[in-house]
């Protein structure tokens, strides 16, 4: 889904236009750690069966699911995932997650 218009025939002009910026967004974001201090984006990490994927809120109750997308994900020392350094993320789907 490449277009606004494509995202709005989808999920309506309210959610497409949200997820349309949600995707500009996630392009200007330098980091996962920047995206997550833009207002009303909720960026959190999901668990069990979705363990190591990251959910962007865009209009509920959609929300971007993304993956990191380095050969190797950066991780803090305690392992988790470094927001801080990752620069390239993979967007897997268009969901609601609830």
């Amino acid at each position: 889904m490449n277009s606004e218009r494509e995202l709005i025939r989808t999920y309506g002009p309210d959610n497409g236009r949200r997820i349309g910026l949600r995707l500009q967004n996630i392009r200007d974001a330098a980091t996962l750690e920047d995206l997550s201090k833009l207002p009303q984006t909720r960026v959190h990490e999901l668990k069990a069966d979705r363990n190591e994927q990251i959910s962007v809120d865009a209009k509920h109750p959609w929300r971007l699911i993304l993956i990191c997308n380095h050969e190797e994900a950066p991780r803090k020392p305690d392992g988790g995932l470094d927001w801080g350094r990752i620069t390239k993320v993979q967007l897997i789907e268009i969901a609601d997650t609830h």
